[in-house]
Protein backbone atom coordinates (compact mmCIF):
# COMPACT_ATOMS: atom_id res chain seq x y z
CA UNK A 1 0.00 0.00 0.00
CA UNK A 2 1.42 3.52 -0.65
CA UNK A 3 1.45 6.48 1.71
CA UNK A 4 -0.46 8.48 -0.92
CA UNK A 5 -3.53 6.57 -0.76
CA UNK A 6 -3.52 6.16 2.99
CA UNK A 7 -6.78 8.58 4.20
CA UNK A 8 -5.98 10.88 7.35
CA UNK A 9 -7.95 8.92 9.60
CA UNK A 10 -5.25 5.53 8.43
CA UNK A 11 -2.53 8.23 8.95
CA UNK A 12 -3.53 9.39 12.16
CA UNK A 13 -4.19 5.65 13.34
CA UNK A 14 -0.48 4.50 11.79
CA UNK A 15 1.23 7.31 13.85
CA UNK A 16 -0.59 6.37 16.95
CA UNK A 17 0.80 2.72 16.70
CA UNK A 18 4.24 3.46 15.97
CA UNK A 19 4.17 6.50 19.34
CA UNK A 20 2.81 3.26 21.54
CA UNK A 21 5.68 0.95 20.01
CA UNK A 22 8.33 3.14 21.25
CA UNK A 23 6.69 3.50 24.44
CA UNK A 24 6.94 -0.07 24.77
CA UNK A 25 10.70 -0.10 23.44
CA UNK A 26 11.59 2.39 26.10
CA UNK A 27 9.56 0.21 28.96
CA UNK A 28 11.26 -2.92 27.89
CA UNK A 29 14.76 -1.01 27.97
CA UNK A 30 14.40 0.29 31.10
CA UNK A 31 13.19 -3.25 32.80
CA UNK A 32 16.23 -5.18 30.83
CA UNK A 33 18.56 -2.33 32.36
CA UNK A 34 19.40 -0.83 29.22
CA UNK A 35 18.98 3.58 28.88
CA UNK A 36 15.49 4.72 27.89
CA UNK A 37 16.47 6.97 25.06
CA UNK A 38 14.86 6.95 21.73
CA UNK A 39 17.78 5.33 19.95
CA UNK A 40 20.37 2.52 20.61
CA UNK A 41 23.55 4.06 21.49
CA UNK A 42 26.15 3.21 18.95
CA UNK A 43 29.05 0.97 20.06
CA UNK A 44 32.27 2.08 20.48
CA UNK A 45 35.44 0.46 18.18
CA UNK A 46 38.32 -0.43 20.55
CA UNK A 47 41.49 1.01 19.50
CA UNK A 48 43.87 -1.90 17.95
CA UNK A 49 47.29 -1.89 19.74
CA UNK A 50 50.48 -1.49 18.04
CA UNK A 51 51.47 -5.03 17.86
CA UNK A 52 48.45 -5.71 15.88
CA UNK A 53 48.43 -2.39 13.75
CA UNK A 54 52.11 -4.24 12.44
CA UNK A 55 50.40 -7.35 12.16
CA UNK A 56 47.74 -5.85 9.45
CA UNK A 57 49.81 -4.04 7.92
CA UNK A 58 52.36 -6.85 7.33
CA UNK A 59 49.69 -9.26 5.91
CA UNK A 60 49.59 -7.29 2.63
CA UNK A 61 52.87 -6.96 1.88
CA UNK A 62 53.37 -10.89 2.47
CA UNK A 63 50.63 -12.02 0.19
CA UNK A 64 52.46 -10.12 -2.65
CA UNK A 65 55.57 -10.97 -1.66
CA UNK A 66 56.51 -13.64 -4.42
CA UNK A 67 59.91 -16.07 -4.10
CA UNK A 68 62.73 -14.19 -6.09
CA UNK A 69 63.95 -15.75 -9.37
CA UNK A 70 66.85 -18.13 -9.73
CA UNK A 71 69.68 -16.42 -11.59
CA UNK A 72 72.29 -18.74 -12.52
CA UNK A 73 76.02 -17.62 -13.84
CA UNK A 74 76.53 -17.97 -17.49
CA UNK A 75 78.54 -21.22 -16.65
CA UNK A 76 76.21 -22.92 -14.73
CA UNK A 77 73.38 -22.16 -17.73
CA UNK A 78 76.12 -23.38 -19.94
CA UNK A 79 76.37 -26.97 -17.66
CA UNK A 80 72.59 -27.47 -18.04
CA UNK A 81 72.01 -26.44 -21.34
CA UNK A 82 74.33 -29.11 -22.51
CA UNK A 83 73.15 -31.88 -20.08
CA UNK A 84 69.68 -31.10 -21.51
CA UNK A 85 70.92 -31.03 -25.13
CA UNK A 86 72.55 -34.65 -24.26
CA UNK A 87 69.69 -36.03 -22.60
CA UNK A 88 67.30 -35.09 -25.85
CA UNK A 89 69.66 -36.22 -27.98
CA UNK A 90 69.38 -39.47 -26.03
CA UNK A 91 66.03 -39.95 -26.06
CA UNK A 92 65.64 -38.92 -29.69
CA UNK A 93 68.46 -41.85 -30.97
CA UNK A 94 66.35 -44.31 -28.60
CA UNK A 95 63.00 -43.54 -30.82
CA UNK A 96 64.94 -44.21 -34.11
Amino acid sequence: MDLIDLTVNQLKRATAIKERIEELNKDLRSILGGSATAGAAPKKRRAMSASGKRVVAAKPAARSAKPKKKVFSAATRAKLSAKLKAYWAAKRAGKK
